[in-house]
């Protein structure tokens, strides 16, 4: 073999698997090193350099996870896999804590075997993408430990529990997981996991066969196989109903799925992101959320913290949301008084991020010239909503907050009353759009975003 042949370490005290695995490794056409022992795991690691270590949990003198730590300290960046015993998903857990990228368990499937193999060598393969990492907005603390905490978990291969309050850019961290990842060339599917009705849940995790059911018109693959080889992120995986939960459990610890309708199962290799604003630990406590699930989701935790938490980046998020939004709207980058500034800082967000960009969104729209001032925010200080958008005059903001169901998100309920407002202003002027933007006190420019945005844009009526 060729000097570029990567070199695995195959660590394991029982000869026969030993054997079975070298011989596998040398069937891919790969270099592979036998050690039955802790003791001979760590002299080779100091005399040689490895690719990869696919190691038992039990070695006799010592475990697979102490092997983990020597690793971690001597030799990081090296992926390393462990072999565990059947259904001992606790020790796998532990495994991927103390760095593991993956597991694979006894009787040994050698197609798994393979799989995990080259995924742990795409792993040492992945280059560093330092324009993936600076889309993350934030010098604070919090933020840079977030950033170093991204980077170590886009290199793993362990389901993550992405924590963190509504708003303040859980999906963003995971996009960035997979992007820096071995992944990043294959799908990164995301779906919300609250919008799915009870009844449909299968079909749309799994998949169906065409006639399975009534309105099953054709095939369809579902979201595992559609994210296979990528990421499937499940937000707001709280909201799962417990017969959901089940299914999902079995789907990621055989790492396989039934279409409904089918009489076959289809493997799928795909790696778990979750998230939700909810505290999960809580909903499993509450009998809401299914213990196993939850330790097989929440195998590594990432916390994003609350904008709150982090005012001194709000300058930096100004200036980053107000670029990207005037490029899209195709006008001059707009400044910002110190006034206005001010006020932003010392606002608390409950809506995080989120809430921030629909504060300057709305900011730009309602700014004559190209300067946002204080009274363009809609912000008063350290209360826990904000005014609607062109809301109708003749309402408060507190009457409009009473006519909204408890269940309702405030962003839908905010855009609902734009959408109103707009579409009376439009009628108003027979949808001369010019005449309507005077009317509603913006531009014109601004009003064909707003129409785009929400979905009302009808042809170029001026």
């Amino acid at each position: 073999m060729s000097a570029d042949t990567p070199h695995i370490l195959v660590v394991d005290d029982e000869a026969d698997l030993r054997e079975l695995l070298v011989i596998t490794i040398g069937r891919m056409k790969l270099k592979a090193t036998a050690a039955e022992s802790l003791a001979a795991a760590k002299k080779a690691l100091d005399e040689q350099t490895f690719n990869l270590c696919l190691t038992d949990m039990n070695l006799g003198d010592g475990t697979g996870l102490e092997l983990l730590q020597y690793i971690s300290r001597h030799c990081p960046e090296m992926p390393t896999a462990v072999i565990t015993a059947y259904g001992s998903m606790e020790t796998a857990t532990d495994a991927m804590k103390f760095g593991a990228y993956d597991f694979i368990a006894k009787p040994v499937s050698l197609d798994r075997l393979r799989q995990l193999i080259e995924d742990g060598l795409g792993i040492s393969e992945v280059e560093d993408h330092h324009e993936e990492e600076d889309s993350l907005i934030g010098e604070a603390p919090s933020m840079q430990a977030l950033k170093a905490q991204v980077r170590k978990l886009a290199r793993s291969q362990a389901p993550i529990y992405i924590s963190g309050e509504s708003g303040s850019g859980k999906e963003r961290i995971a996009r960035l997981i997979h992007s820096l990842g071995p992944r990043r060339e294959k799908p990164f599917v995301a779906v919300n996991c609250g919008a799915i009705p009870s009844e449909l849940m299968e079909s749309e995790f799994f998949g169906h066969r065409k006639g399975a059911f009534t309105g099953a018109v054709e095939d369809r693959k579902g979201l595992f196989r559609e994210a296979d080889g990528g990421t499937l992120f499940l937000d707001e995986v709280a909201d799962l109903p417990l017969h959901m939960q089940v299914k999902l459990l079995r789907a990621i610890q055989e790492k396989s799925v039934r279409p409904v309708g089918e009489t076959k199962e289809f493997q799928v290799n795909l790696r778990i992101l979750c998230a939700t604003h909810k505290d999960l630990a809580r909903e499993m406590a509450e009998g809401r959320f299914r213990q196993d699930l939850f330790y097989r989701l929440n195998v590594i935790e990432a916390h994003v913290p609350a904008l709150r938490e982090r005012q001194e980046d709000i300058p930096a998020l100004v200036k980053h949301i107000l670029n990207r939004l005037s490029h899209a709207w195709e006008i001059t980058p707009p400044s910002i008084t110190d006034a206005a500034m001010d006020v932003l800082a010392q606002y608390p967000f409950p809506g995080n991020v989120r809430e921030l960009e629909n504060t300057l969104e709305r900011a730009l729209t309602l700014c004559d010239s190209n300067t946002i001032d204080r009274e363009h925010l809609h912000l008063q200080a350290h209360t826990q909503s904000t005014q609607p958008v062109h809301a109708n005059p003749n309402v408060s903001p507190s009457q409009n907050l009473a006519e909204r169901d408890s269940n309702q998100p405030l962003e839908d309920f905010l855009q609902e009353i734009e959408k109103k407002e707009i579409l009376k202003a439009l009628d108003i002027t027979h949808w001369n759009r010019t005449a309507a933007a005077k009317k509603l006190g913006m531009t014109f420019r601004s009003l064909r975003y707003r129409l785009k945005k929400l979905e009302l844009d009808q042809g170029d009526n001026e």
